[in-house]
């Protein structure tokens, strides 16, 4: 008999060949109903899976949503790749797991790609598919019987991918159905207890997409296709409606209509910056500067290439090589003949971060312990070879301007340091209106350092954070084991957007490997040398991320101490284009980013139009207001208008747009 030791301590005694479903049923008819998988020793398993032994059993329904979700978005995956190939025989399925907020599946297809026009059709036979209330059916093959399964059945990617897993690894395919005509599919699961189990209304096919088999452009093209599932039809209208919110706050639909910024060809990845976008990045690098220095922090600048062997000795030409853009260190060949680079071609590489540079300017000159904390800031422009595919708008670029800093301190120092960092990124994220969670990023698998090493640098981010009172559930608090960065554990700040979006954005890091590999050092109070610790740290992240986040987050309406134009002095009447230029000239005096409309345009017409240009105040004035010495006020997205005097609407700007540290 095997012991099973239920959430409340009570214990089971149950024959071989039970199963988690046995219990629920046992319990009673309710649980049996809602029960949906198990925890079993902490693995979440099918819920007819038997027991293999004494185990510790928690039952799974759909109040522990999380669990819920990762089930059906994996049997939404399972019934699409069933949906087509029943309706396009010949294709091959490959890989389909779940995602985010939903699901994919990678097919190869017979004749030609999936298009957009196939989804209608492939959604009615996945719901046929849920009606059936077909049984999902674990079973465990040998490794020779599955490979000639697939060969047999024309799965050459299925059987390619068996034949490479890890011998002694269980192989474990899922039926769909019973019979000779059931549905197969590799997957390690778990499943739902059947295809009945889900919602047939709460999922909807998005779109397709080409993928590379396993990621790599040398192998054949795939066609995904994309789909977000959930539990229930009121979670996918919820879903729906924020994708379409989402939509219209695009950065780049806002950035091309606010003519803030393009992207093109000649240059992936990175991003050309109009004048008014460019205004926006001032006014973010002035509120920085100001922050770091009220910080007592020492900017510097850094060289964009360095040796190959610099990037050797601090760890990122081993680890890091492939996301690295990397030049001859020659002068090219200028010939029509022959290669452009030599054989003998010396390496650099544009420099992907700014770490290793800042340890080089510490370096200079002795240190001594008197000197620490020495906090170097700088706006560093960086660059990382990312995929063509994988770029996306400001979100995700391959030149970027991080606000990054590196502290350089003492063991004794680096808990106060830490505190001291969260006060400084939760009074800047709170002057932008975030709300916002903090993690803490632990080890990696693949790392430099002792193991005592990540256990003080882990402990000392999780006190600082406690000192500061941020563990706790109203910030989220959150430990992700594996996150952290090869070199160092890290704290990472969730910003919440507008739309209930997170966006992950500032980090510290507690690093005491690189100053150890580029031998950086100070003179302590007894006379030896002694390494410092090495905190990196950044707000914004990247200023193009944050800007394309402040972008959505305000759907272009930004507050008026960051809005490109904040105000538009317009005509009603060409009599008045005199004093529109006066009124022009002292918000121009007040600091306040003014323009003109003097155009031979109706008013309605001109109100319309700046504020589609989202311009946060248009001052109207006519011939009555030339006059008197008025303006007429309106605000974006208000439908009346204000009557201010002259001087009372200037104060009334001018305090507005004052940046927020500033009021």
């Amino acid at each position: 008999m095997f012991r099973i030791t239920l959430p409340d301590g009570s214990v089971r005694e149950v024959a071989p060949g039970t199963t988690p479903a046995d219990i629920a049923a046992a319990i009673g008819p309710g649980l049996a109903k809602a029960a949906i998988a198990a925890r079993v020793d902490g693995e979440l398993r099918d819920i007819m899976r038997p027991f293999e032994g004494d185990s510790q059993l928690a039952l799974v329904t759909a109040k522990n949503e999380a669990d819920a979700l990762e089930l059906a978005r994996h049997d939404f995956a399972h019934i699409l790749a069933e949906a087509v190939q029943k309706l396009f025989p010949g294709t091959q399925i490959t890989f389909g797991p779940s995602t985010d907020d939903g699901f994919y599946y990678d097919f190869a297809p017979k004749d030609r790609p999936f298009t957009d026009e196939d989804l209608p059709a492939i959604e009615a036979e996945m719901r046929k598919i849920i009606a059936t209330d077909q049984p999902l059916i674990r079973e465990v093959w040998s490794r020779a019987d599955l490979i000639a399964r697939w060969q047999r059945d024309g799965e050459s990617f299925k059987a390619e991918w068996a034949a490479e897993l890890p011998e002694g690894e269980e192989l474990t395919v899922y039926r769909a159905g019973k019979g000779e005509d059931a549905w197969l599919d590799m997957c390690r699961g778990p499943h739902l207890a059947s295809t009945g189990k889900l919602d047939p209304n709460a999922f909807k096919l998005t779109r397709v997409s080409g993928a590379y088999w396993r990621g790599d452009q040398n192998n054949a093209m795939l066609s995904r296709i994309y789909g977000t599932g959930w539990l229930n039809k009121k979670q996918l209208d919820e879903h729906l409606t924020r994708l379409e919110e989402a939509a219209k706050r695009d950065h780049r639909k806002i950035g091309q209509e606010m003519d803030l910024f393009h992207l093109q060809s000649e240059a992936h990845g990175s991003v050309f910056w109009h004048p008014q976008g460019f205004v926006i990045w001032r006014a973010l690098e002035a509120y920085m500067r100001r922050a770091i220095d009220a910080a007592g922090y020492l900017e510097v600048k850094t060289p964009q290439v360095m040796d190959a062997k610099q990037w050797e000795q601090s760890g990122h030409w081993g680890k890091y090589r492939e996301n690295m853009f990397v030049i001859p260190d020659e002068v090219p060949n200028t010939e029509d003949e022959g290669a452009i680079v030599s054989d003998a071609a010396e390496w650099m590489a544009l420099k992907p971060m700014n770490c290793p540079a800042h340890v080089l300017i510490f370096r200079q000159g002795i240190k001594s312990y008197r000197d620490l904390p020495l906090r170097l800031y700088e706006n560093g422009c960086c660059h990382r070879n990312e995929p063509h595919g994988a770029l996306h708008g400001l979100m995700r670029v391959r030149q970027f301007t991080q606000d990054d800093a590196h502290i350089f301190c003492r063991e004794d120092q680096i808990v106060d340091e830490v505190q001291a960092f969260c006060r400084l990124a939760d009074r800047i994220y709170k002057d932008f209106g975030f709300t916002y969670s903090i993690k803490l990023a632990l080890r990696p698998e693949k790392r430099f350092g002792t193991e005592e090493m990540w256990d003080k640098a882990e402990t000392e981010l999780r006190d600082a954070v406690v000192r500061a009172e941020l563990a706790t559930t109203e910030y989220g608090w959150e430990e992700l084991p594996g996150e952290g960065a090869f070199y160092a554990p890290k704290l990472e700040w969730h910003l919440t957007d507008a739309i209930g979006r997170t966006w992950q954005v500032g980090t510290i890091q507690s690093d005491r490997v690189l100053p150890e590999r580029l031998d950086a050092s100070y003179v302590g109070e007894d006379g030896e040398r002694h390494r410092p610790v090495m905190l990196h740290r950044a707000i914004f992240g990247s200023y193009e991320r944050f800007i394309g986040i402040l972008i959505e987050h305000f759907a272009g309406r930004f507050p008026l101490w960051l809005a490109p134009v904040q105000a538009v002095v317009a005509t009603i009447v060409s009599d008045a284009d005199d004093y529109a230029r006066e009124v022009a000239a002292k918000l121009e005096a007040a600091g306040i980013r003014v323009e003109t409309d003097l155009r031979n345009e109706k008013i309605n017409y001109k109100v319309r139009e700046h504020s589609l240009a989202k311009v946060p105040y248009l001052l109207v004035v006519g011939k009555r207001e030339a006059d008197e010495g008025t303006v007429a006020v309106r605000t974006l997205g208000s439908q009346g208008q204000e009557m201010l005097s002259l001087d009372a609407a200037t104060t009334k700007l001018r305090d507005e747009a004052t940046p927020p540290d500033l009021r």
